[in-house]
């Protein structure tokens, strides 16, 4: 008697790449083995990213490869194959080619490849940018130029470090070195579901953003005042929006500048007419009809309600750990990296940018990938350097109003001590036995 054929089916999140399997369901999400994506409630939403139902599409997986050979997106010398086509991925492939003319080069990225310089993308609304103008590059024409295959709208979805094989969902890639520079995503706490809140981590997200402003002046919360967060109320305000910033923390950069310098941000803010809500945490954002057009209806943790057209969450960024858990690679809060090569708990594999961890920390700073950069291009070609020498980057916060630049390591066990401090500037340093270790300017 025939085993009888259910035909189960996949489908991919555009959004992040992740795939439903219906023979295996989604238990976690409370979708038991065998659930078909059509039985799937409309309001489910992506476990790894947490966009909606209608973000997945029909995905065909590649046909098992038979003993002897393997499916590859087209036959070409094993090379460098590079996972992710943002600033960081741009820069090794730059890298690799100014030491090496001919090796082969892959990059697999889930965007167009387009360059451009993120970020301008928390200052580009009141500079009237439109997505067309803040690209550099088209990613087809950089290919062209530095001689690359590009799988452009390509997600990695498994990966093999003993067979040296990269699972895409254009085929299977084969490598002699991988590079990972696949950034981070938007961390989003429980009370902001994705699928009202707006996140701005790249030129899709921004180009989403710009598109529901376009009809007018709107009120806007954003939650999170952290850089980004500071950066956009600002760029927002300045473009004729109503702004509200919500932080966990009683005063904006809370983390980053001492009490003087949040006192002199909030002040630049009164007179742009941004309202500031610190020490409040958002329960829960639902949708309020009103006339035509639907608002949202924000709830914190006291009670207070507030009715805006637009939320941004601004809460920071974390490391998509997919890829590099199911390979067995280091991760911790991050792929852990050797400090100077940048290399992996895989000897053929490197990381750099948002997605890795140096020292225990993360590194989402734009400054240091070039050397990052340089240094994987030079571990990778068996070309001899010095290696990376991580440095605090220098910080700055593209507030206009207030144009604020820390440099250094500042400790939370430091005092800070002023400097220099006027109506117009504040200047403070910390020091360790008697050394200056972080400097900060505001205004």
């Amino acid at each position: 008697m025939n085993a009888i054929s259910h035909d189960w089916k996949q489908f991919i999140c555009r959004a992040c790449g992740v795939i439903y399997d219906e023979e295996a369901g989604d238990p976690d999400s409370g979708l038991a083995p065998g659930t078909r994506f059509s039985d799937i409630p409309e309001d489910w939403e992506c476990p790894l990213c947490g966009v909606s139902k209608a973000d997945f599409s029909s995905y065909e997986p590649m046909p098992a490869v038979a003993s002897g050979g393997t499916s590859t997106v087209a036959a070409r010398d094993t090379g460098v194959v590079v996972v992710g086509g943002g600033t960081a991925g741009w820069a090794v492939v730059e890298a690799l080619r100014a030491l090496d003319a001919d090796v082969p080069i892959t990059m697999v990225t889930a965007c167009d490849g387009d360059r451009y310089r993120k970020p301008e993308l928390s200052v580009a609304l009141s500079q009237g940018k439109l997505p067309d103008v803040l690209v550099t590059e088209r990613g087809e024409d950089a290919a062209k130029r530095l001689r690359l295959r590009l799988l452009s709208h390509t997600y990695a979805v498994g990966l093999s470090p003993a067979l040296r094989q990269l699972r895409t969902t254009a085929g299977t890639v084969r490598y002699t070195r991988l590079i990972l520079a696949q950034g981070a995503r938007p961390a989003m706490p429980a009370g902001l579901p994705p699928s009202l809140c707006w996140r701005i981590n790249d030129l899709r997200m921004w180009s989403g953003v710009q598109r529901a402003l376009a009809s007018g002046a709107q009120r806007i919360a954003i939650v999170g005042a952290g850089l980004v967060g500071c950066e956009l109320a600002e760029d927002f305000a300045r473009s004729g929006h109503e702004v509200c910033v919500l932080d966990i923390n009683e005063r904006p950069l809370a983390s980053l500048l001492p009490e003087q310098g949040s006192e002199r941000l909030l002040a630049s803010w009164e007179n742009l007419g941004i309202r500031f809500l610190g020490a409040r945490s958002v329960v829960s954002v639902t949708l309020a009809e009103r006339g035509e057009s639907a608002e949202r209806l924000v709830l914190t943790q006291r009670g207070e309600q507030m009715r805006v057209d637009l939320v941004l969450s601004a809460t920071g960024l974390v490391a998509e750990s997919r890829l590099a858990t199911q390979a067995g690679l280091h991760f911790e809060r991050g792929i852990v990296v050797d400090p100077k090569t940048l290399q992996t708990s895989e000897p053929n594999i490197h990381a750099l940018g948002d997605c890795i961890n140096i020292a225990g920390q993360p590194c989402r700073f734009i400054e240091p990938i070039a050397g990052q950069a340089e240094a994987i291009a030079h571990a990778v070609l068996g070309r001899d350097h010095h290696g990376y020498d991580h440095k605090p980057p220098v910080l700055r916060v593209k507030t206009k109003s207030l144009p604020i630049v820390m440099r250094g390591a500042p400790s939370c066990d430091l005092r800070w001590e002023v400097v220099a401090e006027d109506e117009q500037q504040l200047s403070m340093v910390q020091t360790r036995n008697g050394t200056p270790v972080a400097s900060l300017n505001v205004g």
